[in-house]
């Protein structure tokens, strides 16, 4: 039986990708490089620091620390500039969460930084809602790579024993993901997963792995993930 959901952010939460890729393309501007869309999907799933660095190499451009640091700040400065006054969150996301949080137990799992998200959360009043939140700075590797949902999947699991339950097997826990690097990531970690065709097509979700696709999550209910997402026994 499913007992906890691992979230995605961006794309999943907080209807934010062209938002971070028009940042890109205008802070980035100043070094003569423009950031295509082939230039910003291809890299979903790295964290602001991977992205920048990876964008300023495949430009020939120095990609020191320091300078990958100061287009980072000034990226999280303009996003926040952006969408303050009115957070771009999916139709439909903020009741979806509350309701499963009464459910399940869940998490966060993310490669954008903590301050920009508790930003959100705490704007929109569902910080409470998240058991636990795993952000780029905890984790050492990118999606696809697991790291960070086999860090999400054991810590949601210790907090759920310290609230009295015994432990989860991988099959009990379901990832949420709009991106083939983090389905893979889901994957790989042994964890089923639930696409949401938010960012690329269904189709490119199911390539990727996640066993079922949705276009909203606010159509599915407690029970639908315990009929979909079966523990194999």
């Amino acid at each position: 039986m499913i007992k906890a959901l691992l979230l995605d952010f961006n794309g999943v939460v907080i209807n934010d990708e062209p938002i971070q890729h028009a940042v890109y393309r205008e802070i980035l501007q100043a070094d003569g490089i423009e950031v295509t869309d082939e230039t910003y999907y291809s890299r979903l799933g790295m964290d602001d620091k991977t992205f920048v660095a990876s964008v300023l190499q495949e430009a020939g451009k120095p990609s020191g620390i320091d300078r990958v640091l100061e287009l980072t700040t000034a990226k999280t400065q303009k996003w926040r500039e952006k969408i303050s006054s009115d957070l771009p969150l999916f139709p439909g996301i903020e009741n979806f969460i509350r309701k499963m949080s009464k459910e399940f137990a869940l998490g966060l799992v993310s490669m954008s930084k903590r301050e920009e998200i508790d930003f959100v959360l705490e704007k929109a009043g569902l910080i409470d809602c998240f058991a636990v939140i795993v952000s780029a700075e905890e984790v050492s590797k990118c999606k696809p790579d697991p790291e960070c949902y086999r860090k999400g999947f054991e810590q949601i699991d210790l907090f759920r024993i310290a609230q009295g339950h015994l432990p989860m097997t991988h099959d009990e826990c379901v990832v949420i993901e709009d991106s083939p690097p983090g389905v893979t990531a889901g994957k790989r970690a042994d964890l089923q997963v639930l696409g949401i065709a938010n960012t690329v097509s269904a189709n490119k979700l199911r390539r990727a792995g996640a066993e079922w696709v949705t276009k909203n999550l606010d159509d599915w209910m407690a029970a639908s993930f315990r009929q979909a997402f079966a523990a194999k026994i």
